[in-house]
């Protein structure tokens, strides 16, 4: 079996190397923890080290004097190919957060960061802080709890999961079961997802949307809207408003009796961002969730940053579902808006493809997350056709009567230079009406499924 380095895992050639693995320990010890192989190199090849008793001492040495607070480190020798290598087992920390002479280290993928000032101080806050979401919400009572909200909510949950919660039993005893009550009081899920008025008690729960003329939120607005309640109905009605906002094009399309309406941002994967910011935002910031409509983009963003073990670039791929709010999210799966297997982000992803958007764009910014959507190039040509020139236009309709062209065909074709058709195909490429396929010579430009319909 081929290994390969990642979060939980490093490979150093020799002991040469301590100094950038003392780095990775600390990063281990911040993070979820990790194996450091001596012995083997960065592609996994077992080179083998010389496991000396002076060498092991070294090697502990350095990690137990200069990491802090003080670890033990477990170090071992194992032997693999008839060549030994030295392993050292790194748990995830217990007295969070660790420093290396005064610095302290987070894993991330495959590197090792600086941990900044601020995300120390929430670390540490956060030592035995239970989450927000199980916590009392101060100040309510069961009256508060909106019953009909509460029973409407299991007879979706019966329709979706084939939830077994006997909906004759009163509401605290729901509430019980449903772990949403502490010695009698709410907790700020059941408030948040029940509540008859949850803003009286958590007031940042609301989403603030805006439609903007321009290209940025110091354009005029065309509207906006402040929407609160109670979660699930905070996010149909966030998606009911991007709906009635963005443009849809509808076209009819030979062959068939009904219009093909295309909208400029895909509705699934709209519902899919927009849950996600509610589901997972950090809810002790005062700051409000924001829905951005601007020209030719659509971003939407929320309190909190991703969880330490995740990237941007690991939401387009599998990756584990970690959410910030478990109860929450817990409650969102039982009435079918999530799945919980951390697949919403790569939904987003190929709704876009499918529909000639670029891949959504995930950032985070100082606190804060957001995805940023891009018009479909369907609708951006339907009103502006002259975005491609005429030997474009030509290119497209050539496409749709052969599989493929490379750049040495279209400037045969279409009488240009090389230079020239290279360029055309980029432009195409770009505005996602082409897919490239292969390498240097060998690339082939595709067209773009959605746009065998379009011309």
């Amino acid at each position: 079996m081929t290994l390969h380095e990642s979060d939980t895992l490093e490979f150093k050639k020799s002991l040469s190397l301590i100094e950038p693995a003392l780095k990775s320990v600390c990063g281990f010890l911040n993070h979820h923890g990790g194996v450091i192989s001596f012995g083997r190199t960065n592609t996994g090849a077992i080179v083998g080290v010389d496991p000396t008793d002076h060498s092991l001492r070294i090697l502990s040495q350095q990690i137990t004097s200069r990491i802090k607070p003080e670890i033990t480190p477990d170090i071992r020798v194992i032997e693999e190919e008839g060549k030994h290598l030295i392993v050292v087992t790194v748990p995830e920390g217990i007295s969070k957060p660790y420093y290396l002479d005064g610095i302290a280290y987070m894993r991330t993928g495959t590197e090792n960061r600086v941990i900044p000032p601020d995300e120390i101080k929430r670390m540490i806050l956060t030592i035995n802080q239970p989450p927000w979401d199980r916590e009392i919400c101060p100040g309510a009572t069961i009256d508060d709890i909106d019953a009909a909200i509460v029973y409407d909510f299991l007879a979706k949950a019966k329709d979706e999961r084939r939830h077994d919660a006997d909906a004759s039993a009163s509401v605290s005893s729901i509430l019980k079961k449903l772990h949403l009550l502490k010695n009698g009081v709410p907790t700020n899920t059941a408030i948040l997802l029940f509540g008859k008025d949850p803003q009286q008690f958590i007031h940042q729960a609301e989403i603030r949307c805006g439609h903007f003329s321009g290209t940025d939120v110091t354009s005029p607005c065309i509207s906006m809207k402040l929407i609160g309640g109670q979660l699930m109905r905070q996010i149909d009605d966030t998606v009911s408003f991007i709906l009635s906002e963005i443009r849809k094009s509808a076209r009819v399309v030979p062959g068939k009796t009904r219009r093909e309406e295309h909208w400029d941002y895909p509705p699934e994967a709209v519902r899919e961002s927009v849950i996600n910011a509610l589901c997972h935002r950090d809810y002790r910031s005062v700051a409000h969730a924001q829905v951005r409509i601007l020209a030719g983009q659509l971003q939407i963003w929320n309190p909190g940053k991703l969880p330490n073990v995740l990237t941007v670039e690991s939401l387009k791929i599998d990756h584990l579902s970690l959410p910030r709010n478990t109860a929450v999210a817990d409650l969102l799966f039982l009435a079918g808006f999530i799945e919980q297997w951390g697949s919403g982000t790569i939904h987003m992803v190929k709704a876009c493809r499918e529909q000639t958007l670029p891949d959504p764009e995930f950032m985070e910014l100082d606190d804060s997350f957001s995805v940023t959507f891009t018009r479909s190039s369907i609708n951006r040509l339907m009103e502006e056709p002259n975005l491609i020139n005429d030997r474009q236009k030509q290119a497209l309709v050539y496409l749709q009567q052969h599989p493929g062209i490379t750049s040495a065909e279209y400037a045969k074709q279409f009488a240009c230079t090389q230079k020239t058709a290279q360029r055309d195909l980029s432009e195409l490429e770009t505005l996602h009406i082409v897919l490239k396929e292969g390498k240097t010579k060998s690339t082939v430009y595709l067209l773009n499924n959605p746009f065998r319909t379009f011309l």
